[in-house]
């Protein structure tokens, strides 16, 4: 059991390096790059067992060979993503990618400095020995969470495919990922679209600390690559020659357009999981039958038998390292430890509206609510539901940016659940809109990855219920990976879904999820109650570089109302005062909104005025209208359709408190919905959720 792979004869790896054309100098490469490899990560084993360094390493030693043995088959313009046990697939990709010593060392310098959380490594010292990022280079990142890279690289494929390339993208991975769900749904999307993704299973054959034989009844990795119709490799992960024709195999296949391969590469940790491992769940004569056939070794005896080396050759190689790793050392102790100013830098890219734009906005708002109530405009506007407001933005922007796409499930000729894509898949057609399979994480993590490829995907979830599903993809991935790598990327995406009760389909199809959603930084959430507020509010999601969550009310879709005929854009993070009035201040949005407005009609025929502020944008959060109102009013009342604990209108509440509390008249008040799984029953929907005697009783409550 765990036996390593016997080595190659000498025939045939002469010809396998006759058949690449590597040469001395090739060859020679690989061996320092893995030597360097092995020593940033035996230089960090130091570092953990003498406490310098803090947290998490999770170290490549063994596995040199898989990391420099992919790389070296790529173009310079290749894209890879990594995992948390990335130091060898970084330093291959950015030593690579260097094309003088002094930037090689300079690569050096920063892994390192990122490794010991310093202010001169790739991320600033933000993401650290885990999550090392060279977007820049073509280096996606580094994730700690176990197969979350799949998605992603399945994406950054599609940016490729879309965007006429013939770029690959290598997907690192371990085999604990491979018993993931993110694996089936990544590998399965990727063939159904010839993507050209190069998936890498680095099967260290443990999972943390369980053997691979005991949580799968398969042998291989790659034996699973039939189940998706693509080509399945098992390659000596030892051997840097054998790693390197593999890949450069699957790449020319890629490049073809003939789609994705899955390669098993069969190798070997030297180290524990992580420093605290002691790793009692191995023998010490399997790691020594697998450190028989170290890497860096395999090669030396390669160079020797096919008298490619001369004396003195190897231990130069070996000084040069150990010279490099030195300087690097100097300097990650050097830079100094990130500024406190650094700690809320790099979550959002800066929002693009000026303040003329907020204020042409509020203008042409104002024309808009003057069309409602019947009046003369000056400025054109048509009467539209609120789904064709959906279909006109997307539509628009697709236009107007070729990398703006739409993704989803059932958004091609079908047109979406409720009709938001209606129409697009005839016009753009299915690159531009692409019916995905039903695989909530996929979609989320291509649509992250994608984006930070060049792209603007729009990825629709057919109802907010879902997008746990993909929490990890757009959570973990899309919303910290700009402040993760320390600023140097945007994940220009947007995720359109849609919940609310309302249509008595139970508890699977009916939540209000936003706050969640509005749990997690470095990602916006947004949503609009008016075809107006869903056509200007989507124009501009699409437009800004951050990840927003735009969630529609399926009650909404139907609802019109005036839109201008010309273009037009709503800043994020500007509320609407949809009723002013001053003796009550009412905060909700989405559907609630109409709601609200129902309720302070009747409320005004008792002498109650109340003023209606329409958050529109959940995040980024408009406070200074919210406070300004209440300062005039004295009263709040919060409203949302979503659970009362924990919503977030419990927020809204807390802010007022902070920032506002003395210009409170009377204490605050919440309608929200009931702490239940929304029901199926139409009578009991009705009494889960707010409706207007509710709302108008909690009104009464703040004046009495």
């Amino acid at each position: 059991m765990n036996q390593p792979l016997p080595p190659v004869d000498i025939v045939k790896l002469s010809a396998l390096i006759e058949e690449q054309e590597l040469t001395k100098k090739d060859l020679l490469t690989y061996l320092r790059q893995m030597t360097e490899i092995r020593a940033l990560e035996e230089q960090i084993s130091r570092l953990l067992t003498k406490a310098v360094l803090k947290g998490a390493s999770h170290l490549y030693a063994g596995q040199e060979a898989v990391a420099v043995g992919a790389v070296a088959a790529l173009r310079s313009d290749d894209l890879i993503t990594s995992t948390h046990r990335g130091h060898g697939h970084g330093h291959a990709h950015g030593d690579s990618a260097a094309e003088t010593d002094e930037e090689k060392q300079a690569h050096y310098n920063k892994m390192m400095a990122e490794v010991l959380g310093k202010s001169g490594g790739y991320c600033k010292g933000k993401g650290g020995s885990m999550h090392i990022a060279d977007v820049s280079h073509g280096n996606l990142g580094a994730t700690g969470i176990v197969g979350g890279n799949l998605p992603v690289a399945v994406g950054a494929g599609l940016a490729q495919k879309l965007q006429g390339t013939d770029r690959v993208v290598v997907c690192f991975f371990g085999d604990g990922a491979s018993n993931e769900g993110n694996f089936h749904e990544a590998l399965n999307m990727a063939s159904a679209m010839d993507l050209p993704v190069i998936f890498v299973a680095e099967n260290n054959q443990y999972g943390m600390s369980v053997p691979w034989a005991n949580v799968t009844k398969l042998p291989d990795i790659a034996a699973r690559a039939c189940a998706y119709g693509i080509p399945g490799v098992v390659v000596d992960g030892m051997d840097v020659v054998q790693m390197r024709a593999a890949v450069a195999k699957a790449a020319d296949r890629a490049r073809r357009g003939e789609g994705p391969t899955l390669i098993e590469a069969k190798t070997y940790r030297w180290f524990g999981h992580s420093h605290s491992d002691n790793r009692a769940y191995r023998t010490r004569d399997e790691e020594g039958n697998w450190k028989a056939r170290d890497p860096l070794t395999v090669l030396q005896g390669q160079l020797a038998d096919l008298k490619m080396v001369q004396d003195g050759e190897l231990e130069a190689i070996e000084k040069v390292v150990e010279d490099k790793l030195a300087a690097a050392m100097t300097f990650a102790e050097a830079s100094p430890v990130p500024d406190p100013s650094e700690l809320e830098t790099d979550v959002f890219a800066p929002l693009k509206h000026t303040a003329a734009d907020v204020q042409a906005e509020a203008k042409l708002r104002g024309q808009v609510h003057l069309a409602e109530k019947g009046g003369t405009t000056d400025v054109p506007m048509k009467t539209i539901a609120y789904s064709q407001a959906l279909v006109e933005a997307a539509r628009e922007e697709m236009l107007a940016d070729p990398s703006v796409f739409i993704m989803g499930e059932d958004v091609g000729l079908y047109g979406g659940a409720y009709g938001a894509t209606r129409g697009l898949f005839a016009e753009f057609g299915g690159n531009r809109v692409i019916d995905t399979p039903i695989s909530e994480a996929t979609i989320g993590g291509a649509a992250v990855g994608a984006a930070m490829a060049g792209m603007r995907p729009i990825a629709e979830i057919m109802y907010v219920d879902f997008t746990p599903l993909a929490m990890d993809q757009i959570a973990n991935q899309g919303a910290k990976n700009r402040y993760m790598f320390g600023g140097k990327t945007s994940v220009p995406m947007v995720v359109r879904t849609e919940g609310g009760a309302g249509r008595a389909i139970a508890a699977h199809h009916s939540q209000s999820l936003e706050a969640l959603w509005m749990h997690f930084p470095g990602i916006y959430v947004v949503m609009p109650s008016t075809p107006y507020d869903a056509k200007g509010l989507l124009k501009a999601a699409i437009r800004d570089d951050n990840p927003v969550m735009f969630i529609e009310h399926k009650m909404l879709y139907g609802v019109k109302g005036p839109v201008p005929e010309q273009d037009y854009v709503i800043p994020l993070g500007v509320a609407d005062i949809k009723r002013p009035g001053k003796d009550i201040t009412l905060v909700t949005y989405s559907r609630m909104v109409h709601r609200g407005l129902e309720a302070a009609e009747i409320l005004a025929k008792e002498g109650i005025d109340v003023e209606l502020v329409d958050l529109r944008s959940l995040k980024p959060l408009d406070l200074d209208t919210i406070l300004n109102s209440v300062k005039k009013t004295g009263r709040l009342v919060g409203l949302t359709e979503a659970y009362e604990n924990s919503s977030f209108i419990n927020e809204i509440m807390a802010l007022v408190n902070e920032h506002a509390f003395d210009y409170l008249d009377a204490p605050m008040v919440r309608v929200a919905a009931a702490n239940v799984p929304v029901p199926r029953a139409e009578i009991l929907e009705d009494l889960a959720i707010p409706n207007v005697n509710r709302i108008v009783a909690a009104c009464r409550k703040v004046v009495s």
